[in-house]
């Protein structure tokens, strides 16, 4: 591998992960599916793991809940948590690998984070160079001035938080089976064995939105991915359970600012991320 060479193979890759020696950042690129694993199984990290999306969709699910992560943003995941993968459409961008006590000074959480334009070309300096056991000086100080962006970036609310409540985590995990279930929430509390009220009350405190806002989001995070594989509006509309392709619409360009076919278009424009965010999960 010559000086110029990024880190792409899988292995590679999975060899960096797993070890807390070494450089405090490691860079890659994704040019496609093979980078990540399409489907992951539960699995976790020794060194944390930060990916900017510029083609395609991310999303991850930790015990926290679950992340969106389109093109023009990246997911930061610390070390050590919990977390499966699912990848939606071709995907293309690139990635840091950060060392245990580097990691300390980002997010405890995993988090959505908006990259802005110094930090994202101090991230593809990085990015192009080869791995190396121990790292110059020069190296050493523009790693460092990374990391301190890096640390000052805000996350962004591309989130949806999961119940801790054993019944609460019933109902969310079917929801998310079968987003088109437009059950009532008193069928929803007879069925998980609790009172309207005490779902009502739970589901706030634990998630942070109500039940309504909570399900809404479900559905529009899985558009995001149903989009990123090419589904028609008309089609993504049914399966999520709206009553019309127009209720969908208006649904998604209330919570992401603009329609479904414009937000796409966008996404796949280098230096998308702007707008993306939903004010229904701001966690």
């Amino acid at each position: 591998m010559d000086a110029a060479t990024p880190l792409t193979h899988p292995a590679g890759m999975h060899d960096w992960l797993e070890r807390a020696d070494g450089p405090s950042l490691v860079g890659f690129r994704v040019r496609n599916s093979d980078n990540l694993a399409h489907e992951v199984d539960w699995h976790r990290h020794l060194r944390g793991q930060l990916i900017h999306v510029e083609g395609g969709l991310i999303t991850t699910r930790t015990t926290a809940g679950d992340w969106s992560l389109p093109p023009g943003c990246a997911g930061w995941m610390p070390p050590g948590e919990l977390h499966t993968v699912h990848i939606s459409g071709p995907l293309r961008g690139w990635g840091l690998l950060v060392a245990p006590e580097a990691s300390s000074a980002l997010p405890a959480q995993p988090c959505v984070l908006a990259i802005d334009d110094l930090a994202r070309q101090l991230a593809l300096r990085v990015v192009d160079w080869a791995p190396a056991a121990t790292p110059d000086p020069a190296r050493q100080r523009l790693s460092q001035v990374l990391l301190d962006e890096l640390a000052r970036t805000s996350p962004r609310g591309l989130h949806l938080p999961m119940p801790q409540d054993r019944r609460l985590l019933r109902i969310a995990g079917q929801l998310l089976a079968d987003p088109a279930d437009d059950r009532d929430l008193a069928h929803w509390a007879d069925w998980a064995g609790l009172s309207t009220r005490s779902l009502t009350r739970h589901f706030r405190q634990e998630t942070g939105l109500s039940f309504a806002q909570w399900r809404q989001q479900a559905r529009l995070a899985e558009s995001l991915r149903l989009l990123h594989e090419g589904q028609p509006i008309g089609g993504i509309a049914h399966q999520l359970g709206y009553s019309s392709p127009s209720a969908f619409v208006t649904a998604f360009r209330q919570s992401y600012g603009l329609p479904p076919a414009r937000w796409l278009q966008r996404s796949r424009q280098p230096g998308a991320g702007a707008g993306l965010a939903s004010p229904a999960a701001s966690g």
